[in-house]
């Protein structure tokens, strides 16, 4: 599971790919649609499209002269779960500092 977190927070990390999926969290679009508001070249805007692929967050179906890309979801529940247990973790520490700031000041007085 490291692995793959590793290619999705590498595939999140550029602009551009964060705008790809966030486009396709609306629905599944053309290649030339999704590379419209981008200004960079086709052939580098494909390269960005293969990292959102191999990352597993995307997936894309060619029909006739036409490339669709559509989001995978259950790769989006990956990282989400991931979060929620980073959250978990961290809120833990924090309410234990919490109590053990207050402990300390109560012995203070």
């Amino acid at each position: 599971m490291t692995n793959q977190l590793d290619q999705i927070f590498f595939a999140l990390a550029d602009p551009t790919r964060r705008a790809v999926v966030e486009r396709l969290s609306q629905g599944a679009a053309p290649v030339s649609e999704l590379h419209a508001p981008h200004d960079m070249a086709l052939p580098t805007f494909l390269r960005h499209l293969k990292v959102l692929e191999d990352s597993g967050l995307t997936h894309s179906e060619k029909t006739g002269r036409v490339r669709t890309v559509s989001i995978k979801p259950d790769q989006l529940g990956t990282l989400e779960n991931w979060l929620k247990e980073q959250r978990s973790t961290w809120e833990q520490r924090l309410d234990r500092l919490a109590l053990l700031a207050a402990q300390l000041e109560r012995t203070k007085t």
